[in-house]
């Protein structure tokens, strides 16, 4: 019995894809941003940071874990908490464990296409037994990603004081496998100091986890965590892991339909000149070679959801679920290089003579 759901979680961390998973390479790392996991998705992150004290020839390791526990409900809706262990943000009386619970709601925008995205998120910080809330906003050009929120709390730091904070970042990738970005944030009343991050944000290729080398002030990744710095600089990362119940529990998957979009389905775009195959995580033919005015086809044979994204202008696909189809018709000649989305090590390219 043993032995066998350890086979089962270690094929749902190593060979699932992310689908809706949070990716390190949509936000700075003191940001929430307008994230929401897909319904069925158990999203774990785990924030690491620390800074090394010397005295009398001695070196003490100081440490400020911050755990993210998400799960997606569907409709763009998400519940969650954040956990840290080391939070200095309840001062008096000195409360070390920081709880968060939270709920996001995206209204607009989807991560990792391009536009705008906006989130609400209410809160409750069980530590500084305050209300708080977020309203995040992401513009997401090639590239390039914007982030700005606007924080509420009606008990900042535990004490009966209402305040409002603000922040701002940008993320970006400088190729499908790597990103930069930084960020800060402030209290509208000055009176703590401003907390800042920057980031070096990896894909781990093969993979569906992100993972982020961060030097901040920050402690704990809370809507107050991330608006008040620390006196020290702190060096650390973050990594991400998601879930996937749909796999065990029939409710979360739900009957997803074929996804049949772009210019229109295969028979209204002419004669289908090629069809590509996915599965296994990869594109099975890498380059395929039509004329212009024809269509290619991709066909998802994986068990979980994929998309067509085009490294430059071209219209991509969304979510593409199993068994599901997407036809796209080229009608100038060029090379159209893409690559899915939550697995931006599966990349192809569309040749048009």
């Amino acid at each position: 019995m043993c032995p066998r759901f350890v086979r089962v979680a270690l094929l749902s961390l190593g060979f699932v894809a992310p689908l809706g998973a949070q990716s390190l390479m949509y936000r700075p790392p003191n940001l929430g941003s307008t994230w929401v996991p897909d319904r069925g998705l158990v999203q774990f992150n785990f924030v690491h940071r620390f800074y090394v004290a010397s005295s009398a020839g001695s070196h003490k390791v100081t440490n400020f874990p911050t755990f993210t526990l998400a799960l997606g409900l569907g409709r763009q809706i998400a519940v969650g908490t954040h956990y840290g262990t080391n939070s200095l943000v309840v001062q008096t009386p000195y409360r070390p464990n920081e709880t968060e619970l939270y709920a996001r709601w995206r209204a607009v925008g989807v991560e990792g296409r391009d536009g705008l995205a906006v989130s609400v998120t209410p809160a409750y910080n069980v530590a500084a037994r305050s209300a708080d809330g977020e309203i995040s906003v992401d513009y997401t050009s090639g590239r390039f990603t914007l982030s700005g929120a606007a924080r509420g709390m009606t008990k900042a730091f535990g004490i009966d004081t209402a305040r409002a904070a603000f922040a701002g970042g940008v993320v970006a990738r400088l190729t499908n496998y790597i990103a930069v970005s930084a960020d800060v944030g402030s209290f509208v009343k000055p009176d703590v100091r401003a907390a800042w991050s920057v980031g070096l944000d990896l894909v781990i290729p093969g993979s569906p986890h992100t993972f982020s080398l961060q030097a901040s002030n920050a402690t704990t990744s809370t809507i107050q965590g991330n608006s008040v710095g620390f006196s020290r600089m702190l060096y650390g990362f973050e990594f991400t892991i998601p879930l996937h119940l749909k796999r065990f529990a029939p409710w979360f998957h739900g009957n997803p339909k074929p996804a049949v979009v772009g210019n229109a389905a295969p028979s209204a775009t002419g004669p289908v000149a090629a069809e590509v195959r996915v599965g296994g995580y990869r594109f099975t033919a890498d380059s395929v070679v039509i004329a212009a005015g024809q269509t290619v086809r991709w066909v998802n044979a994986d068990f979980v959801e994929h998309t067509i994204t085009f490294d430059g202008a071209e219209p991509g696909s969304p979510l593409i679920s199993p068994n599901g189809t997407w036809a796209h018709r080229f009608d100038r000649p060029g090379s159209y290089t893409y690559h899915c989305t939550p697995h931006p090590f599966m990349t192809g390219v569309v040749i048009v003579r």
